[in-house]
């Protein structure tokens, strides 16, 4: 049996699946290539990837499609590959869970280095240490991707779990927005950051008011931070 990392490549155009097939193998990593979101999923379960390499514009289930139908069912990290450069899109893929995007056309060492951050990563965040944090009435648990508020356990997506734990984590320091699209989503561009907002803003409708312990802060001019107020 193969001890080969597992990196399912997903576009419907041949060439530049042969073309990621070929330097991927070349870097040792073992490849399933298919050709749309539907062959996609049949193959997920059986071939149990490590990693999606994930084209967006696909016939018959494109790439937004195919990612949501595999958040339901997995945190497998999924990089997003388009020839859209749309800041739309970038914020589209973020909120519905992916992991990374590249826009065509693409460097090969580039999808190689992407693909190695994001499973860094990925490694970083499944290892056996419980990573828990725990203030007045809130309890973030990112092992379980659990999330407890007051008592009550919250269903929250995971990159607004990620955010969270990683603001609380590190209380009372302020991060940029670009800090936060880099630290916890992995992206290394600095465009559009509205998604920061739209996830903040969702965090913020379940937890304003739970505790005058702490809170989730806007820092005019700089970005977010979680104020702790110990002495409330």
């Amino acid at each position: 049996m193969s001890n080969k990392i597992k990196v399912m490549v997903v576009d419907d155009d041949t060439n530049i699946c042969e073309y990621l097939r070929l330097y991927l193998e070349k870097e040792e990593f073992d490849v399933m290539v298919c050709h749309d979101g539907q062959q996609a999923l049949q193959n997920f379960s059986k071939y149990s990837p490590s990693i999606i390499l994930l084209d967006v514009m696909m016939p018959n289930l494109d790439g937004w499609q195919t990612c949501r139908e595999i958040r339901k069912v997995s945190d497998v990290p999924v990089i997003m590959i388009t020839a859209k450069g749309e800041t739309f899109d970038k914020v589209l893929g973020l909120e519905i869970g992916a992991d990374d995007y590249i826009v065509k056309p693409f460097e090969a060492k580039e999808v190689i280095a992407r693909v190695k951050a994001v499973l860094r990563r990925s490694n970083q965040q499944g290892d056996d240490n419980v990573k828990r944090v725990e203030y007045d009435k809130l309890i973030i648990n990112l092992t379980n991707y659990e999330m407890t508020v007051d008592g009550k356990q919250v269903d929250t997506p995971p990159k607004e779990l990620e955010l969270i734990y990683h603001l609380a984590s590190n209380p009372d320091k302020v991060y940029t927005r670009d800090q936060l699209l880099d630290e916890v989503w992995g992206f290394d561009y600095y465009g559009d950051s509205r998604t920061v907002d739209v996830h903040v803003k969702r965090l913020r409708e379940k937890l304003e008011g739970v505790s005058d312990q702490w809170s989730l802060e806007t820092v005019w001019g700089r970005g977010y931070k979680f104020k702790t107020n110990p002495n409330a």
